[in-house]
């Protein structure tokens, strides 16, 4: 069986004032589709800690100290051709200097 990855998911992880400027910028470059679909995208709460080390500069917490939170893991899929594109938006948007950002290859051509 031969299969060839033409998208991907991202999965985002960001404070949820930002899910919907993120929406936007990248349905407005073709991502986040499905079928005659735009703007498609799924989030739910995720929990988290990190721990800023130095040289950092964190946008929420303390150098040096561990910290946790709140934040939405936001899902889209992404045309494998556009996922640079995508992940210069989401840097652009996003307010933490390292954002997590995972890219998860799709075989859904399997299915058909």
């Amino acid at each position: 069986m031969k299969a060839d990855v033409k998208e991907v998911k991202l999965e985002i992880y960001v404070p949820e004032e930002y899910i919907e400027e993120m929406r936007d910028a990248l349905a407005d470059r073709g991502i986040g589709r499905a079928g005659n679909y735009s703007h498609v995208v799924f989030y739910q709460e995720a929990k988290g800690y990190w721990k800023p080390l130095e040289g950092s500069r964190p946008g929420r917490g303390e150098i040096g100290e561990l910290c946790g939170g709140s934040e939405m893991k936001m899902e889209v899929c992404c045309p494998v051709e556009r996922v640079k594109q995508a992940v210069q938006i989401i840097r652009t948007i996003h307010p933490y200097e390292e954002p997590m950002i995972d890219v998860v290859p799709l075989w859904n051509d399997l299915l058909l």
